[in-house]
Order: structure tokens, then sequence, then C-alpha cells
């Protein structure tokens, strides 16, 4: 559940492990955007660090790995980690978690609890995620965070457009969970239209994705 906003000014720390911290005090998520946005283009680091201490959470960027990993230590501790497949989606993580912290990255991309995680293929990765909804409400939930991330719908209004304009070889972890995913609920996969970019996936409109798809967008 994203966290009430709070009118009173938030402070940060930005590192990137050399010892030279930047704390900054800002009154709204666009102001620390701002700042770290700055602290980030100015340095070349393999590691960056938001650390926000009064509520024990952080998010680390690791450009040199490919990853993002975000951390709650309050309360029962947990670390997630996410695969990134374009250099562009470093700061929209850090704006999500200025706005609402841990829980502002719940629909940026497949969360995995254990690092080594990631060193499967794409195609792996996206199965064994898929794996872990075992209900029709959680698939179509997940199934809908997919479609508000690059989706679209046919100006026909009967088609569901997943990675739209996409290649083939972008998304391949979460066109993988989409594909079992869709099979698990019974969704009808289209072909798509020849002039289709080569990475999209076309499925029929369905009740269920109305109505979740209508919350997510």
């Amino acid at each position: 559940m994203a966290r009430p906003y709070n009118p009173r000014p938030k402070q940060f720390v930005f590192a990137v492990g050399d010892g030279n911290d930047q704390q900054v005090s800002v009154g709204d998520p666009q102001e620390a955007y701002v700042a770290f946005s700055a602290f980030f283009r100015d340095r070349d680091a393999d590691t960056y660090t938001i650390i926000d201490e009064p509520s024990g959470q952080s998010l680390v960027l690791m450009p040199g790995q490919g990853v993002i990993s975000r951390i709650n230590g309050a309360g029962q501790p947990r670390s997630e980690y996410l695969q990134v497949d374009r250099p562009n989606r470093y700061l929209p993580s850090a704006m999500l978690f200025f706005e609402n912290g841990f829980s502002g990255l719940d629909r940026f991309g497949q969360w995995f609890s254990d690092l080594a995680d990631l060193d499967a293929s794409p195609e792996t990765r996206g199965a064994a995620r898929a794996a872990t909804f075992r209900t029709e409400a959680a698939a179509i939930e997940e199934v809908a965070r997919i479609w508000a991330d690059s989706g679209c719908v046919d100006p026909s209004d009967q088609y569901y457009v997943f990675f739209d304009s996409h290649d083939v070889d972008d998304d391949r972890a979460e066109r993988a969970e989409l594909l079992k995913l869709i099979g698990f609920l019974g969704i009808e996969r289209v072909e798509a239209p020849a002039e289709a970019a080569g990475g999209e996936v076309w499925v029929r409109t369905d009740t269920r994705l109305d109505v979740e798809c209508a919350r997510w967008s």
C-alpha cells in the first residue's frame, strides 16, 4: 500500500561507496528526484545507493551489473532484485522510490528474492516468476501490470497489445512470463498483424483483463 504523502521535509542519503555521501533534505519527491539525477549523472560508479534512514528502506542501482535492488530493513527485513534490460530504467526507479518507498516499485518489473536467480536465462526467469502466481486473481493482476508498463488496446477494441512497438529481443523475461500466465488463465493469444513489431503479443479482450487493466492504467 502506498504511504500517505507527508509534506514535511524528508532526508535521504546518496552514496556510491567512496565515502563522500551526500545528505539531502527535500520537500517532495520531485525535488528528491532532481537532486539524485544530478548526483547520478555527475558520477561514474558501479553502484548508487539511496537510503531513507527513518523508514529503514534503500534502493541500490547497479549499472555495472544491470541490476536494481530494493531493501526494506524495517520489521521483517526483505531484499529483492530486478534485472535491468534498458539503461533508462534506473532514474524512473528512483522516482518511484522517492514517491512511495519500497512498495512504490511493486509494478516496476520482475523482482526476485535471490540475486543468483538473475543469472538464469530471461526465459527461465520469466517461467519461474509466472509459477509464483497460483490464483486467477494474482495472475490477472500480474498480466495487467505487464500490460500497463508497455501495452495498449488495439483501435478496434478487440485486442490487448503487450510490448507495443518493442523488438523481439526486448523484454524477454516478461514476455516468457506473460505467455505462461495467459496460458494459465486461458486467455486467447492471436497472431499479430504483419505490420506489428516483432516483440508484440496480442490477445483477445477478456472481461477479467478489462477490469484489472482499467485499474492499472
